[in-house]
């Protein structure tokens, strides 16, 4: 296993994040929600997935194997108290769930994650990704694109794009057709799972909400309005809003 990650705030911080970020993306995506959550206390770990962040790859691109390479996040009994994924982050948070340790409660937040896609639609994704991969958006493409985003993302977005081994293509293929829901079914009792998707009537979003599960416990489910895909851009406060945080005593 190999430790590439990103770190902000004090290791010696009562309260710790892991963040963990998408397709095409890089551990450095995540600065501005990581300054927000330093300036409520927090330690803040965001790891490089496999094939991303200038990481090599492998033979094994399964959701499965991405969880296992951040096990070694896991070691000595180190725990979180929150966990935030997007996209294909948020598959690979869920993964994680089984081997979270039980004596921590923790708080999982999943940003608009990928659950559900059928064999046509991973063959669209991997198309998309080789297209994007070949094209790569400059930034000031991105900033007119989205309004919403900061010169920062603008910028991060790009340079995830050129951090991002081709070979990631193959989390596509061999993940399909791509069901993950169930994980949702089987929450452990020591964790809380929020899920934040995006406005459906943008359809920009990839988690339909159709394949959340209902009445589930410890699960928690909202759509935010006006808000796409790129929800740690456009609406971090709804991130912070989900994350329990210390109320000042009256």
């Amino acid at each position: 296993m190999t430790i590439s990650a990103t770190q902000w705030g004090s290791p010696t911080a009562t309260r710790r994040a892991l963040l963990i970020h998408g397709i095409t993306m890089s551990s450095n995506s995540w600065e501005g929600l990581a300054q927000l959550l330093v300036a409520e206390g927090f330690f803040v770990v965001a790891p490089n997935l496999l094939a991303h962040g200038w990481r090599q790859g492998n033979t094994d691109y399964r959701i499965s194997a991405f969880a296992e390479d951040l096990r070694s996040y896991f070691v000595m009994d180190m725990s979180y108290d929150v966990i935030i994924g997007h996209s294909f982050g948020g598959s690979v948070a869920l993964c994680l769930l089984p081997f979270l340790p039980k004596q921590q409660e923790t708080t999982v937040i999943l940003l608009d994650p990928g659950l559900e896609f059928t064999e046509e639609r991973g063959g669209i994704n991997s198309n998309l990704f080789l297209k994007e991969m070949a094209n790569v958006k400059t930034v000031d493409v991105h900033m007119v694109k989205n309004p919403a985003w900061s010169r920062r993302d603008c910028v991060l977005r790009t340079l995830g794009f050129f951090m991002c081994n081709r070979s990631a293509v193959e989390v596509f293929r061999q993940n399909n057709p791509w069901s993950l829901n169930g994980l949702l079914k089987k929450i452990p009792p020591h964790v809380k799972v929020t899920v934040l998707v995006s406005d459906p009537n943008f359809s920009v979003g990839i988690c339909d909400l159709e394949h959340i599960p209902r009445d589930v416990e410890r699960l928690n489910v909202r759509a935010l309005t006006g808000i796409g895909h790129w929800i740690q851009y456009e609406c971090p406060n709804a991130i912070m809003d989900a994350i329990p945080l210390p109320r000042a005593k009256l």
